[in-house]
């Protein structure tokens, strides 16, 4: 699983963080592995209450935007099988001057 800088350094791995999903492969099993692996980055992608997406993370796989999918929609194969990272990445927002 990619994550921004930011949250990399939050949870202490460099590169990639790895993760084992009991059962099938969502955006909501992904990220509860990565919560349950990594407890600092709780509230830092899903917000504390809702689980929503917080806002500024994007989420992606195989070139794909998932950000509005719905959360316990299946993962391409790709991701499941490890083929491929599910990327959580930090928007920019802002404008020229």
């Amino acid at each position: 699983m990619g994550l921004p800088y930011h949250l990399r350094t939050l949870a202490q791995v460099t590169g990639g963080a790895m993760v084992e999903v009991e059962g099938g492969v969502t955006q909501r099993s992904v990220l509860d592995a990565v919560e349950a692996q990594y407890p600092m980055l709780r509230g830092t992608i899903r917000e504390h209450g809702t689980l929503q997406r917080r806002a500024f993370l994007r989420f992606f796989a195989c070139e794909e935007d998932l950000s509005h999918e719905d959360p316990d929609a299946p993962l391409p194969e790709a991701v499941a099988s490890g083929r491929e990272p599910f990327l959580v990445i930090g928007a920019i927002a802002g404008g020229s001057p």
